[in-house]
C-alpha cells in the first residue's frame, strides 16, 4: 500500500460522489486484499487526508447527518466522510 494508492482511492471516491465518501470492509479487506494492519493504516491516512479536504470523518457505529437525515455508520462500513 502506497501513498499513490491512497490518493487514487480518495480521488476515485470524490469523483463518484463529492458529498459523501464510504469505505467498506469488503472493499478494503476482500477486494483490495489488505491485511488488518494495512487496513488500519489506510484508514488513518485516509482520515487525515479527508479532514484536510474539509470532510468530517466517522467510524463504525458513529452517528452522522447527511441530507438532513441522521444516519449511523453501519457495521460493514469502516469509514464515512461527509463534506462540510
Amino acid at each position: 500500500m502506497t501513498l499513490e494508492f491512497i490518493d487514487k482511492s480518495i480521488n476515485k471516491k470524490i469523483e463518484e460522489n463529492e458529498s459523501i465518501i464510504k469505505y467498506t470492509f469488503y472493499e478494503l479487506r476482500v477486494k483490495n486484499n489488505l491485511t488488518e494492519a494495512e487496513t488500519y493504516n489506510f484508514l488513518a491516512l485516509v482520515k487525515t487526508r479527508l479532514e484536510n479536504l474539509n470532510y468530517k470523518v466517522y467510524r463504525t457505529g458513529q452517528n452522522y447527518i447527511f441530507s438532513n437525515k441522521s444516519e449511523k455508520v453501519k457495521e460493514n462500513e469502516l469509514l464515512v466522510a461527509v463534506k462540510k
